[in-house]
């Protein structure tokens, strides 16, 4: 099967092509045949979203030397309470993904924008939505509930809601398999640590807490969000700067904070250079995010009754190894020990960096969100099919 994976934004779509061999478990999203980015929607050049797709079926024409694809999938950031769950598009998963756009003001409706131009584009091609909620809707409502009066919830759908759950979905699955733990037995806490970062307590295989909330502004210190914050802040600066808008302060939290508001820089690689030439903020910066995370891991421990490995993911996670360390060394009430040259060392592969007789596990697992789209596509396309 040839699953075409869309991650569309509001003014480009990504793209992959991927083949994916039939009767496939759900880790493998198989071989990529082709990749691209369209770019600068809404320009001259490119109009629309519909425009964009026809522009890309006439780069996969050439691309994949006349083979069609038999699926896409795409992601969808928000799911809200609908979705547990990859689902076959139809027209009405389409506007139920729109109706969730005050969810992901920035995510779903570009997401609707590319899931209707492929309707258009290929009427007939089965499409799946993967999203990226839907892994911790495992979660027990004691956990997502906010303690806010019963109206917030009821009329807006204020509830935690957890992100990168794609990502810290396929990231649990490799980790189980290469331990050789069934994945319903296993208990983790999974680092997602990019520009945006998120850490999940992951009991019995599946989502017990994690720590984006209602948006992905909750949190770790990220590159450029603030992560948790005493919510009192904002109704402060709001009071007190009559010029202050709350869009205008919704925007600093997410794009003006983090580690560019302490380092002036949000990429970790540059705060890390910084530091090392003995940079204060930027060694600040990274005390305040490696301090947040071990606080995470350490109560995340807990509530999953005791997790038997920490995994780091994603393009910090992966490969900032001083980062890790940093992390690590503050975890010896857990008794974590890390062996420094396997920490040091690259590979693209799944690794255990932790040194033996560790309290905890500790794995650096490449995350691929693609290749998880691609399988989880294959997967529902094929079971559909043979049903």
């Amino acid at each position: 099967m040839l699953v075409l994976v869309v991650n569309c934004g509001s003014s480009s779509l990504k793209y992959q092509v991927r083949e994916v061999a039939a009767g496939t478990d759900d880790t493998d999203g198989g071989t990529v045949l082709t990749s691209g980015l369209v770019e600068n929607i809404g320009g001259p050049q490119v109009r629309d979203h519909t425009e964009a797709l026809e522009l890309l079926a006439r780069r996969l024409d050439e691309e994949l030397g006349g083979r069609t694809v038999d699926a896409a999938g795409h992601r969808v950031v928000h799911g809200g309470e609908r979705f547990s769950a990859p689902v076959l598009v139809t027209h009405e998963i389409v506007r139920e993904i729109e109706r969730l756009a005050p969810l992901a003001p920035l995510h779903n409706p570009a997401a609707v924008l590319g899931l209707r131009a492929v309707l258009r584009t290929w009427p007939h091609l089965p499409q799946v939505a993967v999203f990226d909620t839907a892994f911790h809707r495992s979660m027990p409502e004691h956990v997502w509930r906010y303690a806010v009066p019963e109206e917030f919830y009821e009329r807006w759908g204020i509830r935690r809601y957890g992100f990168h759950g794609t990502s810290h979905d396929w990231v649990t699955g490799r980790a189980a398999q290469f331990l050789g733990v069934p994945r319903e037995e296993f208990h983790a806490v999974v680092a997602h640590l990019g520009n945006g970062a998120s850490v999940t307590a992951v009991r019995g295989g599946r989502s017990y807490d994690t720590s984006m909330g209602y948006t992905p502004l909750a949190g770790l210190v990220m590159g450029t969000r603030t992560g948790d914050l005493d919510p009192s802040v904002v109704t402060s600066v709001l009071r007190r700067d009559p010029s202050m808008t709350p869009e205008a302060l919704d925007g600093l939290l997410n794009t003006a904070s983090g580690l560019r508001a302490i380092a002036g820089h949000h990429d970790m690689r540059t705060v890390q250079e910084a530091a090392d030439r003995g940079d204060e903020r930027a060694e600040l910066a990274l005390e305040m995010a490696a301090h947040r995370l071990a606080k995470y891991v350490g109560g995340y421990h807990v509530a999953v009754g005791g997790a038997r490995a920490l995994v780091f993911t994603a393009g910090i996670g992966e490969n900032a190894a001083a980062f890790r360390a940093r992390v690590c060394g503050r975890l010896g009430a857990l008794g974590v020990v890390l062996d420094d040259d396997a920490n040091a060392a690259r590979s693209r592969g799944t690794r255990r960096i932790s040194a033996p007789g560790s309290g905890l596990e500790v794995l650096v697992v490449p995350t691929d969100e693609e290749q998880a789209i691609a399988a989880a596509t294959a997967e529902l396309v094929a079971g559909t099919a043979a049903g």
